[in-house]
């Protein structure tokens, strides 16, 4: 994501994590467009696949993507690509974070088990990103050291608390990001051959 003064530049971002932790919420919440969504009635065909114990009163679910686009200032635009959260699409996944600089991975921490996978496959590919704690209802029930631990990502990922319905919240969410993945960048360019 190289910068020059006067452009406009522009950069993907993958919004992941477990099935109903809030990606769609976010991505519609801080779009300035009207969110591309894939949304579809949950079905009896989820019965024994979809675990929804955890998510009570959840009725649709992303089958392909959500797209999204903020502008942070006057020359940088984000474009927002949530991932479905079920396995049985994470086929898709390889596709979405192609070019992509970086990821949030959201965590809704009554179901930490939910986001290892999505954790996991940032890792592997080496994609920066950073975790976002949803706060539902208001209330974050562990402060972040304590999801770090949990989650046993390293000290220089980014661990943020926010509430993926309001916009100025996930607003920072992706600025942190951003300047996570501008601060990677700047040490590999200095560290020595």
């Amino acid at each position: 994501m190289a910068h020059r003064p006067g452009r406009v530049t522009s950069a993907k971002i993958v919004i992941a994590g477990g099935f109903g932790v809030g990606k769609t919420t976010l991505v519609g919440s801080v779009s300035e467009i009207t969110p591309l969504t894939t949304e579809a009635i949950m079905t009896s065909a989820g019965v024994g696949v979809d675990d929804t114990r955890n998510v009570p009163g959840k009725t649709t679910t992303t089958v392909a993507m959500d797209f999204g686009r903020i502008s942070i200032d006057r020359d940088l635009i984000l474009y927002l690509f949530g991932t479905p959260g079920q396995t049985r699409f994470w086929f898709m996944w390889d596709e979405l974070v192609r070019g992509a600089i970086g990821a949030v991975v959201m965590v809704d921490t009554r179901r930490l088990a939910d986001c290892f996978a999505a954790i996991d496959f940032f890792e592997h590919r080496r994609l920066p990103y950073l975790v976002a704690i949803n706060c539902f209802d208001g209330v974050q029930y562990h402060n972040a050291d304590d999801v770090r631990e949990a989650l046993a990502v390293s000290s220089d990922v980014p661990v943020v608390s926010c509430d993926a319905r309001s916009r100025e919240s996930t607003k920072n969410v992706l600025i942190s990001l951003v300047e996570y993945v501008l601060s990677m960048r700047r040490t590999r360019a200095t560290a020595p051959a």
